[in-house]
């Protein structure tokens, strides 16, 4: 995804900066046709969705139809030529494994196997996967890739220490440092949360919060199943809107904190959202429930605030205080960027990945 959409643009930022150290990228996505985006062969898929926060709103049957819809045309496309020297593919969801292992098998090549979140466990605490034996090939697929990968790109700690040891990197996501722009002027106290509205994203404590502190303005960007029930249910001073990647940036920019919110699920708590490093990047406090690496991002770097997953209470309270500690929060702020310009910008991280596709092709 470019920064037309409103996800994440890890793989087409990590791939044209892969193109721009001369190698040549071919990429399998959902959309339809072939096109050259920034010097990356992008090669459309029929019958996926290309909005993530789109597909937060199917049913979880619809989302598996349209996982198993995209692995069998990415199947094809992959083993069309020309022969890769490696392939690197990512997850989720995990069906992504079926055209890399049909790929590796078909060109000799190495397979690096990115896991951006713990499937299939992911879906299985999150009561998305409940039968028995869909269970089982899941977990059947997941021990597949993983023994036949040559190595794997963890997005977090905790997914790192749920992977094969010794064959594991850590690459998480990173922060647009170009994008956001952590010295835009602010208007009135704002808290801003921008991303998916589906299952995992429990934005009810937000909701919650928004009723508890009425003189404060929330604005809510993205998409998801949860959505209409929470414009249904959301006090008037909280703002829905859609829009760019570009459009989350300007809002980042009048904020005064930001949220990186979750259902409260364990395995959420090993995510490496987009969110909290694009918050990270505007220079905006960050507001986190996940207890974990997360918290430990922002306590330790005194870069945002814990608060306790799905207590709405707990969340005004800690936002009520940065109201009215205004030079902690923009001392927050500094720190956050300084966090993302010290261990998180795009092009380090993407030189990261890149030595370990170079390394797995020699």
């Amino acid at each position: 995804m470019t920064r037309a959409g409103a996800g994440g643009t890890r793989s087409y930022e990590f791939a044209r900066r892969f193109v721009e150290q001369g190698h040549a990228v071919r990429m399998v996505t959902a959309g339809k046709g072939t096109r050259n985006e920034e010097g990356i062969e992008v090669v459309g898929v029929r019958g996926a969705y290309a909005d993530y926060m789109r597909a937060t709103s199917m049913s979880n049957l619809r989302r598996m139809a349209a996982f198993a819809r995209f692995a069998a045309g990415a199947t094809v496309a992959a083993l069309r030529g020309p022969r890769p020297d490696v392939i690197y593919a990512s997850s989720p969801p995990l069906t992504m494994a079926i055209p890399a292992l049909a790929a590796a098998l078909r060109w000799r090549a190495p397979l690096v196997f990115e896991v951006r979140d713990l499937w299939p466990e992911a879906p299985i605490q999150m009561g998305a996967l409940r039968n028995p034996l869909t269970r089982g090939l899941a977990r059947a697929l997941e021990r597949i890739v993983y023994a036949r990968s040559t190595m794997l790109v963890a997005l977090s700690p905790g997914i790192q220490a749920a992977l094969p040891a010794g064959r594991s990197v850590l690459v998480p996501n990173s922060a647009d440092l170009d994008l956001f722009d952590p010295v835009a002027d602010r208007g009135p106290f704002q808290i801003s949360y921008f991303g998916a509205m589906g299952e995992a994203n429990d934005l009810s404590a937000a909701i919650g919060a928004a009723r508890l502190l009425p003189d404060v303005r929330f604005v809510l960007m993205g998409d998801g199943k949860r959505r209409p029930a929470l414009e249904r249910s959301a006090p008037p001073n909280v703002t829905f809107r859609s829009g760019t990647k570009a459009d989350v940036a300007r809002l980042a920019a009048e904020s005064s904190a930001c949220l990186t919110l979750f259902k409260d699920v364990p395995v959420l708590a090993t995510n490496s959202p987009n969110k909290l490093f694009d918050t990270f990047a505007a220079g905006r406090p960050a507001i986190v429930n996940m207890d974990g690496w997360m918290r430990e991002l922002v306590e330790r770097n005194d870069a945002g605030l814990y608060v306790r997953a799905g207590d709405a209470a707990d969340l005004a309270e800690m936002i009520a205080w940065l109201r009215d500690n205004p030079d902690r929060a923009e001392q927050m702020g500094r720190n956050a960027r300084a966090l993302a310009e010290r261990e998180f910008g795009r092009d380090e991280l993407a030189a990261r990945v890149l030595s370990v596709l170079e390394e797995a092709a020699r």
